[in-house]
């Protein structure tokens, strides 16, 4: 579980200690909430009938809400989690709600650097199951990437950097997810994807994949200074490589 999830469950269960304190003084909506999960319960274990069943489920879940409806804390429960599952779901999918906007069309990007390291190495962790976005937020620094996924979604997206001149690489291994890469036009690319069952989607072509290994390269990939290798494999999932 990323930072954002646990972000969230916390505020969802701090407005959920609002909502217990709430009806602590309110009497009134601390009964009416009480009836209303003794009838569910009620309807659960001692209803036999199905009509019976069906009257006190209803009529415990319309105390329950009536109760909860009272609660400032409920509101705000409700809309943290409505805005906050709305932006998540933007971020898994990859919209850009405002990468047509007016005052963008002739913003001016600068790549943050950093000074060059040794020749050490280094050692990072990433999580095993997790929906990755790489370069989607802000600008960085190219440096090659080398994933290891076990489920997820990932989204590489090469619009906010610049690849160094000659060859670059991306390198994923994954068992099930999508896989989408988001290349600048005038980049060289070529594509080596392995996966038992998915779809790649490259250069405005769709292949089916079923046990197999396929090579790719664009037109302009020989002639090209910069140039982008892709190799990946999968067991389950759909690989695109998109031009923006």
């Amino acid at each position: 579980m990323n930072g954002a999830w646990r972000f969230f469950i916390v505020i969802e269960c701090l407005l959920g200690l609002g909502i217990l304190l709430q009806f602590t003084n309110n009497i009134g909506l601390l009964i009416l909430f009480a009836i209303g999960v003794f009838f569910l319960f009620f309807a659960a274990k001692g209803a036999r009938g199905k009509n019976s069943h069906h009257f006190w489920l209803f009529l415990g879940l319309i105390l329950m809400l009536i109760a909860l409806f009272n609660s400032w804390a409920f509101w705000l429960m409700l809309v943290f989690a409505i805005i906050f599952l709305g932006l998540k779901g933007v971020e898994i999918s990859g919209v850009q709600l405002f990468n047509k906007a007016p005052w963008k069309e002739k913003s001016m990007v600068m790549v943050d650097t950093v000074p060059p390291e040794k020749k050490g190495g280094r050692r990072f962790k990433r999580p095993w199951f997790n929906n990755d976005r790489i370069g989607t937020d802000e600008v960085y620094e190219w440096d090659d990437i080398n994933l290891n996924v076990v489920s997820g979604d990932t989204i590489i997206d090469l619009g906010n950097t610049l690849l160094p001149k000659n060859d670059n690489v991306i390198l994923l291994r994954k068992g099930f997810g999508r896989t989408r890469i988001l290349v600048p036009t005038g980049i060289g690319v070529m594509v080596e994807h392995s996966c038992l069952y998915g779809h790649l989607g490259f250069d405005s072509e769709e292949y089916q994949m079923k046990n197999e290994t396929i090579r790719l390269f664009s037109n302009d990939y020989d002639q090209n200074e910069r140039r982008l290798k892709i190799i990946t494999s999968s067991l389950v999932g759909d690989l695109e490589v998109i031009r923006v």
